[in-house]
């Protein structure tokens, strides 16, 4: 029996997680290294948005590039908070408007507050029944309510993968699970276990950090069924403090840490385990087809990606989805549908996604192609379509799509370069992505805003190549935006419109 299953339950399950390297008395803090297994946590540096948030004016300067992606500041979890910081105000107590600093302070300790409040809800294992298909077989809390959550953890089509890692929403839940198949000298199991170990929790922005720890577990399950006390400690450690009737529990940010200035649209960096980087491959995946995924992302449509398993890279894809549409400009995009992931997405969630107006989410089967009225676009491999007239012209790439591609390319080029030739670990492609994108959206709205309060508001091929967007190609992707962001008062100038 391993190590980890003899263990106490009471013991503190901080060797099956990432170590900061501050918790080691005596020793120096090294430079996380980009060849670790798992992700540094970029969470804890002063200023560092390692949430994946920016704000607009009135809210906390952008991090610099430096301190993003973790490698010049060890990584900060809610256990290796230093002492003035565990002596923390309360959320609820403020410091002076008029002191800056002391605010800012403020700000970083309500975050520190507030991750040690995201932690999980359920911890459950799932197996497959020759018998009966795929079954709950254990979970935590015993009364919380999982139906359904046995096709999620498990997704249609496994049986063809050894191992798989599946992100997924139940209700307002978002969770991770780790799924592992192993052959067996077992008639009953017709030559095969399969079992699915997964956690819920309130935001899907720490999932990551008990990826190795699911993964460890389900091989566990696997090679001995039934042996729960592993998971029972780590649902001891880890469980959410919620209200008792569940409401109101907490998304993906607090809403009053950073303020009005934070737009609902942004979506938390979530650190990527996958070897090849999470944004890398999403660029080399669609190519310049990414520059279509962005226009409809903005747009709020609903984007229903398909693949067959492995399911966790896809996964990626719906997140990477979701942060071509981020905007830090206060007030944009508050009266749009929220642009919501739900990551992988079965048979079992096509009443939910009926009332879905704006969302990204991956599936494995392919009878989702045929459910034309549960989206707007179907991905399916490299191939972006539409059944939806309105829409097929965006699939088109305009002069502009094509030269913000090629400038994203050049940035990455020299990214790498600067990786390879000078050992720059301090910026990631990551952030350089999600800010690429994020530029390009300001660029957009400041545009807008500045035409909207001028004395002629209306919009010309000046001003739509100050958007960074080509008159003639991204004329209907501007129309469609006008629309769904409100921007109805705006003209159009003939020149425009006709062209």
């Amino acid at each position: 029996m391993s190590r980890m299953v003899e263990r106490s339950d009471r013991d503190p399950l901080l060797d099956w997680e990432e170590i900061p390297s501050a918790e080691k008395p005596g020793d120096e803090a090294p430079a996380a290294s980009p060849a670790e297994e798992r992700p540094s946590d970029s969470r804890g540096a002063a200023g560092c948005s390692g949430f994946g948030w920016s704000s607009g004016s009135g809210g906390p300067a952008p991090p610099s590039r430096s301190e993003a992606d973790g490698c010049s500041a060890p990584p900060v979890t809610s256990s290796a908070q230093p002492a003035a910081l565990e002596r923390a105000q309360p959320p609820d107590k403020e410091e002076h408007p008029s002191d800056a600093g002391a605010r800012e302070v403020s700000l970083e300790d309500r975050m520190v507050k507030w991750e040690e409040k995201d932690q999980i809800v359920s911890v459950f294992v799932v197996t497959f029944n020759t018998r009966t298909g795929n079954m709950l077989e254990w979970c935590l809390p015993k009364d919380m309510d999982l139906e359904g959550v046995e096709f999620k953890a498990i997704a249609s089509g496994s049986h063809r993968v050894s191992t798989d890692f599946i992100y997924f929403r139940k209700g307002r839940y978002f969770g991770l699970a780790c799924f592992a198949n192993m052959a067996v000298e077992s008639t009953e199991e017709r030559g095969a276990r399969m079992k699915s170990v997964g956690i819920l929790s309130p935001s899907y922005t720490l999932l990551y950090r008990y990826m190795s720890f699911l993964e460890h577990q389900v091989r566990l399950q696997l090679q001995s069924p039934g042996h729960y006390s592993p998971l029972e400690a780590f649902y001891e450690d880890k469980r959410a403090l919620l209200p008792p009737s569940g409401e109101h529990v907490v998304t993906a940010f607090p809403a009053n840490a950073w303020g009005a200035a934070i737009n609902h649209s942004m979506h938390p960096e979530m650190k990527i385990t996958h070897p090849a980087g999470c944004m890398s491959q999403f660029i080399r995946f669609f190519g310049e087809q990414i520059m279509v995924l962005w226009k409809l992302a903005l747009l709020r449509r609903r984007i229903l990606i398909f693949s067959p398993p492995p399911v966790g890279v896809v996964c990626y894809r719906v997140y990477c989805c979701c942060c071509l549409a981020n905007i830090s400009i206060p007030g944009v995009g508050v009266a749009v549908p929220e642009f919501r992931p739900f990551f992988y997405v079965n048979v079992a969630d096509i009443s939910a996604l009926e009332n879905e107006l704006s969302y990204v989410a991956c599936t494995t089967e392919k009878i989702f192609e045929e459910k034309k009225d549960l989206y707007d676009v179907y991905v399916d491999n490299q191939n972006v379509k539409t059944y939806r007239d309105g829409l097929k012209p965006l699939l088109r790439l305009s002069a502009a799509d094509r030269e913000k591609y090629r400038k994203l390319t050049e940035q990455r080029q020299m990214l790498l370069y600067s990786q390879e030739e000078n050992g720059d670990c301090m910026s990631s492609e990551e952030d350089l992505f999600i800010l690429f994108f994020l530029e390009q959206n300001n660029r957009i709205f400041q545009t807008l805003s500045e035409v909207a309060g001028s004395p002629d508001p209306t919009i010309t091929q000046d001003s739509v190549r100050a958007m960074g967007l080509d008159p003639h190609g991204d004329r209907l992707f501007l129309l469609h935006l006008l629309e769904i962001y409100g921007y109805d008062s705006l003209l159009v100038s003939e020149q425009l419109c006709c062209s």
